[in-house]
């Protein structure tokens, strides 16, 4: 009786499924990154061809409390989206300037944007530092 040649056990490993698993998370990775990448639209000046007339420009000033003004009248907090409606109901140009003043809470800032932008505001903009600090 004689036996055949004798199998030694192998030792090699499977890496069938190690590559589906690189390639599920090469998928997953990619969908991430394409997730990540956001774009915010801006709206940028039109240069004037004829001189300029920036007084027509509305500056919100959030004040610590908070408290509003709209271009130097003080409007209380209950008041203000309906002041922010009456004075854009005749504009086409629907573009209003934040100003926060130190002190002031992000949030409150944030929640004046909010109630502007349900005013029917469409652009919003950051008033630069001598609008408010010169008053």
């Amino acid at each position: 009786m004689t036996s055949g040649p004798r199998l030694m056990p192998s030792a090699e490993p499977n890496i069938t499924p190690m590559i589906d698993v690189l390639l599920v998370l090469l998928i997953v990775f990619m969908l991430m990154v394409v997730q990540v990448h956001r774009s915010m639209d801006a709206a940028l000046p039109v240069p004037c061809s004829a001189p300029c007339d920036g007084g027509d420009a509305i500056v919100l000033e959030v004040r610590p409390g908070p408290t509003y003004w709209i271009n130097r009248s003080a409007v209380s907090s209950g008041e203000l989206s309906a002041q922010l409606r009456s004075i854009y109901a005749g504009r086409s140009e629907k573009v209003l300037q934040v100003a926060g003043h130190p002190g002031v809470r992000y949030d409150d800032i944030i929640a004046a944007m909010d109630v502007a932008k349900g005013s029917g505001v469409h652009v919003i903009g950051i008033a630069p530092k001598s609008v408010y600090l010169a008053r």
